[in-house]
């Protein structure tokens, strides 16, 4: 599932078989199963003119793959609406280790005498890696590349890459206009996130403002990749259009349009005049921004400042550029140095953190999670789970496609997952996927609308649940490929129900759940027990609910009157469930609940209080309960007693619990 987890030949090609084949017979390769043809391009227009499929060393005498390695600066988006894809390809870039693996090997991959014409690339896809291969017949019309390209003329790693990613979709029709989380999520197998900057009151909640560019610079420390978009609120359009030239803001940006997030800096601005534009600040909060077209920057504070000058300049280009850009004059040498700061119309530029929030609307940021190598800076369970919606016989366990919690009689139809949280509070993080419609688009094709829904359960429930509980957390819902939550979780067992947005529709999902512990994650089949088919065993006649809920006023248990750290142990049947610990209260609140299918409904359920201590621990005090069928919640105050001989003996304090019994099994 990992970074690092070997991949799968994508429709069958072998790579390395491929190539010794193109060798010994002294050919370059041509991929059959991608051809050089207009079916390979579009499936719903015709190309833009008249195209020609020419390899790299056709296009220049000494074709490389990479020249002086991958670089955010090297990719330039061409006459394909995947700016998107782009964008991802050029945070990639600046990450060693990642692309690594989207481009295996890449030094035998390198041009030389005698190349084969025969390249592969890596990418996550619905829980696994797939390698691709494809020929180096790259389409251009008069001798110029038409889609992504580098910047350097005879370097060529990224639209081969463009390439290997149309082959997996079916076309490059097929990338046009796309989500820049699922780019960042197929390069890197992380965990995507996506922020609405507009409604997270960034801009005025400086405090807010400040967490944000905290967690950005983390994240970016630690190898998490980031791009940013204004929406349109419609998919990205086509690049150099007469509409998207209409959709440039006076700042330079383009609305609709994806950018990649290369830094995120603080930097120091001396004592200067800047003092009063930055409210006092000895240092501003920045961050460098990729253009994947490769121009057309931003021409706000900070800017390179190349489209503001009407003039010619006589002097150095650093003149120039202070002439252009005055804030930039502010900045020491050395702190320009340190930022690596260019001042090329190239589409990489700086902003401060302020403008950026003022301007941009959507954030996506890709978490790399589990790896060797790049990871949270803690380590990491992943659980899986792939199922899928279907529909079949109302009550089989085919019957799985009940829509959101707003279709209360059909909801808790959908898959069950149960899991649980085994520290005191965890960071606890979701991702839901569905197969991407993106490689059945020339069909009408489109990704349902998805999210889940997860509840805290009972401490030992094992079969399915039949009563909506109280939420914990409900993702968006939103027909998107993949979702995703990060919540802060107290120790105890839940329940996740992915869903789709409407009943009865149908689809494969992957479920990602990242722990700190393993959380004993299970899929809930079965509605209830079995009926024992030995005579020895009785029949559950009887489910019960009971939910400990607090104590009052125990005993001191030390000889210097401390307050006990106390727990209980709830008995039925043979079967125990333990609470968490409440430390040092004589008060404690548990809200623990534990569900029991009870064969003999006669014997009450007992609850043991114990103080935990390093080496024995002490027991407090016990009650019982005989809980009969009673399907309300009913509250009940319980007085404390005794062990064994001191059954009778009544201790000090009391226990509240909460009781529901039913005679049907299937109705909580």
């Amino acid at each position: 599932m990992g970074l690092f987890s070997s991949a799968k030949n994508f429709r069958g090609q072998d790579y390395a078989k491929l190539k010794k084949d193109c060798l010994n017979r002294g050919e370059k390769f041509s991929d059959p199963k991608f051809p050089p043809h207009d079916s390979s391009l579009y499936f719903s227009k015709q190309p833009p003119g008249v195209v020609t499929w020419k390899r790299p060393h056709e296009l220049v005498d000494k074709p490389q793959l990479f020249i002086e390695g991958a670089s955010a600066k090297d990719v330039t988006q061409g006459q394909l609406g995947n700016c998107w894809f782009v964008a991802a390809c050029a945070t990639l870039a600046g990450v060693k280790e990642l692309w690594h693996k989207v481009i295996p090997d890449y030094k035998d991959q390198e041009y030389g005498d005698l190349h084969p014409g025969i390249f592969h690339f890596r990418f996550w896809r619905f829980g696994e890696w797939i390698e691709v291969v494809v020929d180096d017949l790259l389409p251009t019309i008069e001798g110029q590349l038409i889609f992504t390209h580098s910047k350097e003329r005879g370097e060529f790693w990224c639209a081969l890459l463009e390439k290997a990613y149309a082959k997996l979709y079916g076309s490059y029709e097929a990338l046009e206009g796309g989500n820049l989380s699922d780019a960042l999520v197929d390069l890197t197998s992380g965990v995507s996130a996506h922020l609405d900057l507009t409604i997270g009151g960034y801009v005025d909640d400086f405090e807010k403002r400040k967490q944000l560019f905290k967690m950005m610079s983390k994240e970016m420390n630690e190898h998490s990749l980031m791009c940013c978009a204004i929406t349109t609120g419609e998919t990205f359009p086509r690049p150099h259009s007469h509409e998207e030239a209409e959709m440039r803001t006076s700042v330079g940006l383009v609305k609709g349009h994806a950018y990649g997030i290369t830094a995120c800096k603080k930097i120091n601005i001396g004592d200067t005049g800047l003092f009063s534009i930055f409210k006092g600040a000895q240092k501003v909060r920045m961050v460098r921004l990729k253009n994947p077209w490769g121009e057309k920057e931003w021409n706000g504070a900070f800017s390179d400042g190349t489209e503001r000058s009407e003039f010619v300049y006589s002097t150095s280009q650093l003149t120039k550029m202070y002439s252009r850009s005055p804030e930039w004059s502010k900045v020491s040498a050395s702190e320009r140095q340190k930022l690596g700061l260019t001042f090329e119309d190239d589409g990489e530029f700086w902003m401060t953190f302020e403008d950026f929030l003022e301007h941009f609307t959507d954030l996506s940021i890709c978490f790399l999670i589990n790896t060797k190598f790049l990871s949270f800076s803690k380590t990491w369970h992943e659980t899986t789970f792939f199922n899928s919606w279907t529909i079949g016989i109302r009550g089989h366990n085919s019957d799985r496609a009940g829509g959101c919690p707003n279709h209360k009689d059909t909801f808790l139809r959908n898959p069950q997952f149960r899991f649980d949280i085994k520290e005191e509070t965890d960071d606890v993080v979701f991702q839901l996927m569905q197969k991407d419609a993106r490689e059945r688009k020339q069909e009408g094709m489109q990704n349902l609308v998805i999210g889940f829904h997860i509840m805290r359960v009972e401490e030992n429930r094992k079969y399915r649940v039949h009563r909506i509980h109280d939420a914990v957390a409900t993702s968006d819902y939103i027909r998107t490929r993949g979702i995703f939550l990060r919540e802060q979780l107290k120790e105890g067992r839940y329940v996740i129900i992915p869903t789709t947005f409407k009943p009865d529709e149908t689809g494969e999902f992957l479920l990602r759940v990242f722990t700190s512990k393993d959380p004993d994650a299970k899929e809930l089949i079965k509605d209830q027990p079995k009926n024992p088919w030995y005579s020895c065993f009785k029949k559950a006649v009887m489910v019960t609910t009971i939910t400990v809920k607090c104590a009052s006023n125990l005993e001191k248990q030390s000889a210097f009157g401390g307050d006990p750290d106390s727990y209980c142990i709830i008995k039925c049947e043979g079967e125990t469930v333990r609470t968490p610990v409440e430390k040092g209260t004589a008060n404690p609140k548990w809200n623990t609940t534990a569900i029991f299918y009870r064969a003999k409904p006669e014997q009450p359920i007992v609850i043991e209080i114990w103080n935990s201590n390093m080496l024995v621990d002490g027991f407090i005090g016990r009650a019982e309960v005989t809980a009969p069928i009673n399907p309300n919640y009913t509250q009940v105050q319980l007085s404390l007693y005794g062990r064994r001989k001191e059954k009778t003996v009544e201790k000090q304090g009391h226990l509240l619990v909460q009781v529901y019994s039913d005679d049907d099994l299937t109705s909580i």
